[in-house]
């Protein structure tokens, strides 16, 4: 037998005799991992944001993302998250109301911001919002009011600005703001509401929406009760909303959060 086999089997004697675990070279403890449902508007941020978090802890993130209303729903069904980060308040607030989330860890992160996005080789331009009924504009693509918050915020916008029934024969609506950017992308709208998170500043085209003519877009995040992994999410709201974390949410032209929803 070669002499490392034999030492390995004697300290495997030793340790296994005084009930001590002993690690070959080749085996590691397996580290901590969480899993992430996340708000599609927050896709380019936590993907920057899970990486950096990831060298610093050495705890992996898995992110699922999609829009707020059918991940909540899938935590309802019991999905296996760790931690949820919404694209508003209300949904975490019904969560924690309905025993899924746990109310101490609900807290505000950001607040987003609304625009209307259109590809740089366009021909479109949009300077006011009364230029979407213009005839080149053929269609409008917006997220699922009905799960998406940034959706909703978009179709807020319509009706506080008079458009929205005239827009009608316009509007697609998309599952989501990542699909709802690819409608556009893909040529199948000429223009998208989507959150300014999702887009290129300086490369892009878009038009910012005034945050008058709909409700904050401010966002909550909570960590699941039947999370096994309470401490690890934890420690990613920590980094989230501190230091590398804000700032790469700052980067992506995300806000400080406000607790007063009427500012």
């Amino acid at each position: 037998m070669p002499r490392k086999l034999v030492l390995l089997a004697l300290l495997s004697l030793v340790f296994g005799l005084a009930g001590i675990p002993i690690l070959s070279a080749q085996s590691s403890q397996p580290s901590a991992e969480i899993t992430v449902a996340a708000a599609s508007n927050l896709t380019n941020a936590f993907m920057a944001i899970a990486d950096q978090f990831q060298s610093a802890t050495g705890i992996k993130v898995t992110l699922s993302f999609g829009s707020t209303g059918s991940l909540s729903q899938q935590i309802r069904n019991g999905a296996p998250f760790d931690l949820f980060a919404a694209a508003d308040v209300a949904t975490v607030d019904s969560l924690v109301q309905g025993d899924f989330i746990l109310p101490e860890s609900e807290k505000l992160y950001a607040r987003g911001k609304l625009i209307i996005w259109w590809t740089a080789d366009s021909t479109v331009q949009v300077t006011k919002l009364d230029d979407l009924l213009d005839p080149k504009i053929g269609r409008i693509a917006i997220a699922n009011p009905d799960v998406a918050p940034y959706g909703a915020a978009a179709k807020d916008t319509l009706i506080a600005a008079g458009l929205w029934d005239v827009l009608q024969p316009k509007i697609v609506i998309a599952d989501n703001v990542t699909a709802t950017k690819q409608v556009v992308a893909t040529g199948n709208a000429e223009v998208a509401f989507i959150p300014i998170s999702l887009v290129t500043p300086g490369r892009d085209g878009f038009f910012a929406i005034s945050g008058q003519l709909h409700k904050p877009l401010d966002q909550a995040l909570g960590i699941l009760k039947t999370s096994t992994h309470q401490d690890a999410a934890q420690q990613f709201i920590t980094f989230l909303t501190t230091g590398v974390g804000r700032v790469i949410l700052e980067d992506y032209w995300y806000s400080a959060p406000c607790a007063d929803p009427s500012l």
